[in-house]
C-alpha cells in the first residue's frame, strides 16, 4: 500500500523523537517516498542532519529559517499538496494542542493546516500527562475534526514511571499508515487515462531516421502520478531512455503513424495526456536497404506528420479531458496559449528548452499549466510536478 506514495514525516520535541528516524527508513523500506518536518523542539533531541540525509531531502522547520538556510517560506503549502499521507510522529501534548486549535507557529503545524492528505497524530506524552483532561479535550476535537489517531501504548516512560504514553511499535505505526492509505479513493479512480511518453522515429532508411532527444522522463512521471491517484493508466511509448512501469499497462510504438493508430484504439478514455515528443514530419521516401553515400541524394523531402493532438481535440467526447505539451524556444506564453485554442484541448503544458534544468533528459523541469482560464507554474523534479500538475486540474 505505501509503495509510491508520498509521506510527510512530523517529528515534534519529545523523547521518542529520535524513533522516527527507524519509522523513516521502514517507510523508505515500503517503498514510500518520505519528506520531514520538525518542531524547532525536536532538533534539540535529533539533529537537522540526520533526517535531511535519511530522506534525501532538507528538512523544515522555520517558516521563516535564518540566513543559510532555504528561504522557502510557501514549502508547507507545496508540500500539502504534494502528500499522500502526513505521519506525526511522535507527537507532544504542545504539538496537539496547536493543532486542535488550528495554530500555525511552525513549517509543521502550517504544513497541517495546507494539508490535502489524511493526518496520522501518533500522540506521546510521559507522565500523566496523556489522562489529563486538556490532553483529553484536545484528542476529541481533532477526532471530530477528522485527524486519525493512533493511541499510544503502556509501559515503562522516559520519566522512569510506568503508564500510558509510549510510541506505538514501528509496525503498528506502519499498518495503520497502510490502513489509510489503503482507504483512500483518488481523484482519478475509476477513470481510463491514456499517457503518451518519449520521441516517435520516422526512418529514412534501416539505420537512420528522424527524431529528438526526448527521454520520456515526463511522459513516464505523468503516468505514474495518474496511477497513485487512482487511474487505470495505458503508457503509449517511444524509444524510452529509461525503464517503463511493470506495474503500467503499455503499448509500444516508433513512428508518429504508429503512435496515432495506438492513441486512436485508446481515444475514449476519460483523459488523454499527449506527453510525447512527436516528429512534426516526416520522410517522403522510406528506403528499404540502408542507402549508401556514393548514392544519397543531397536532400531529403519531408512531409508533415499526422497532428494527434488536434485530432484528438476535434474528436474529443464530452466529458474527457485533454491535456498536451509545448516545447518552445521562445515565446513560451504566447505560442502554448495560441495551441491551446488551435488543438481546443483543455491544458497545455509548457515548458522552454531554455530554462536552466528543464527540457528533455533533466531529471527536472520549469512548466506552466495553462488552462482556458487560469495558468499556474511549476518548479522542480519532473515525478513532483506530475502529481502536482494533475492535482491542480482534478481536485
Amino acid at each position: 500500500m505505501l509503495s509510491g506514495k508520498r509521506i510527510i514525516l512530523g517529528v515534534t520535541g519529545g523523547i521518542a523523537a529520535y524513533k522516527a528516524a527507524f519509522l523513516l527508513r521502514e517507510f523508505q523500506k515500503a517503498g514510500a517516498e518520505v519528506r520531514v518536518t520538525m518542531t524547532p523542539s525536536a532538533t534539540r533531541f535529533v539533529g537537522l542532519e540526520t533526517f535531511a540525509s535519511l530522506s534525501g531531502h532538507e528538512v523544515a522547520v522555520d517558516i521563516f529559517p535564518d540566513q543559510g538556510e532555504s528561504s522557502d517560506w510557501t514549502r508547507h503549502i507545496n508540500w500539502g499538496e504534494w502528500a499522500d499521507l502526513f505521519v506525526i510522529a511522535p507527537c507532544t501534548a504542545n504539538t496537539l494542542a496547536k493543532i486542535a486549535s488550528g495554530i500555525s507557529d511552525n513549517m509543521l503545524t502550517s504544513t497541517v493546516l495546507a494539508a490535502r492528505s489524511p493526518i496520522l497524530i501518533c500522540p506521546t506524552m510521559d507522565g500523566e500527562m496523556y489522562e489529563s483532561p486538556g490532553v483529553s479535550r484536545n484528542l476529541k476535537i481533532i477526532q471530530e475534526q477528522g485527524y486519525q489517531v493512533l493511541e499510544p501504548e503502556s509501559g515503562y516512560l522516559a520519566s522512569g514511571l510506568e503508564g500510558k504514553g509510549r510510541l506505538p511499535e514501528i509496525e503498528d505505526i506502519l499498518s495503520k499508515a497502510s490502513e489509510i492509505i489503503g482507504s483512500i479513493k483518488g481523484p482519478l479512480e475509476g477513470k481510463k487515462v491514456v499517457v503518451t511518453a518519449g520521441p516517435t522515429r520516422e526512418h529514412i532508411d534501416p539505420v537512420r531516421f528522424i527524431s529528438n532527444p526526448s527521454s520520456g522522463k515526463m511522459g513516464v512521471a505523468m503516468a505514474k502520478a495518474a496511477q497513485s491517484l487512482g487511474a487505470d493508466v495505458t503508457l503509449i511509448h517511444g524509444p524510452l531512455s529509461i525503464p517503463k512501469p511493470d506495474d503500467i499497462h503499455s503499448v509500444s510504438i516508433t513512428s508518429t503513424a504508429e503512435l496515432f493508430e495506438a492513441v486512436k484504439e485508446y481515444q475514449h478514455a476519460d483523459v488523454i495526456i499527449m506527453a510525447a515528443a512527436v516528429s512534426d514530419f516526416t520522410p517522403v521516401d522510406v528506403h528499404k536497404n540502408k542507402v549508401k553515400k556514393s548514392v544519397a541524394d543531397s536532400e531529403i523531402k519531408l512531409t508533415k506528420t499526422q497532428d494527434i493532438l488536434a485530432w484528438l481535440g476535434d474528436h474529443k467526447r464530452e466529458g474527457q479531458t485533454l491535456i498536451g505539451f509545448a516545447m518552445e524556444t521562445e515565446n513560451l506564453i504566447e505560442n502554448a496559449t495560441s495551441k491551446l485554442k488551435k488543438k481546443n484541448a483543455d491544458f497545455i503544458i509548457a515548458n522552454s528548452l531554455t530554462d536552466e534544468g528543464a527540457g528533455f533528459e533533466s531529471d527536472t523541469n520549469t512548466v506552466h499549466l495553462l488552462g482556458k482560464n487560469s495558468s499556474q507554474k511549476f518548479q522542480g523534479p519532473k515525478k513532483d510536478i506530475a502529481i502536482e500538475i494533475l492535482n491542480t486540474i482534478f481536485r
